[in-house]
């Protein structure tokens, strides 16, 4: 687990109770589950400060399910320090030469090929389990239980 993450209960909540967005949460954004896994865990990072108090305010409202992440960037605190950030990484980005311009988006798609192996991994593991009777223990799940 890296700094910007947190480990979470299946329930959504982490480990001191909080409740915490759920990859699906950010489908919606880009239909790929390997981009909402991204943006999740890039708003953990921006979360714990290290873009800033605004960010990280806007982070934790979206990660606790407060706010969509739709509604958040259009708060105008939030919009603006977005927009400060964004002009900054369009500065760095046209001032970068065509080969570590090339060379980011190579790592970038990497690092994207990496989340679309890691959900496929989890996805065979959990029909796997499913297939031996070892499925996820949900809250919502009657596994294991009986009347007799």
């Amino acid at each position: 687990m890296t700094d910007g993450e947190r480990e979470m209960s299946e329930d959504g909540t982490t480990r001191d109770g909080e409740r915490r967005a759920c990859d699906e949460e950010f489908i919606s954004m880009g239909r790929d589950p390997a981009v909402a896994r991204l943006l999740r865990k890039q708003l953990e990072t921006l979360a714990d400060g290290r873009a800033g108090a605004v960010l990280a305010e806007m982070a934790k409202e979206v990660l606790s399910g407060r706010i969509s992440l739709r509604d958040a960037v259009r708060v105008g605190p939030y919009e603006h320090e977005l927009l400060a950030v964004a002009d900054r990484f369009g500065r760095q980005w046209d001032e970068m030469s065509e080969l570590d311009r090339s060379q980011a988006e190579s790592e970038g798609a990497r690092v994207l090929n990496q989340q679309r192996e890691e959900i496929h991994e989890e996805e065979r593991r959990g029909r796997a389990d499913d297939r031996a009777g070892r499925g996820p223990s949900t809250r919502h799940s009657a596994r294991g239980w009986s009347v007799y």
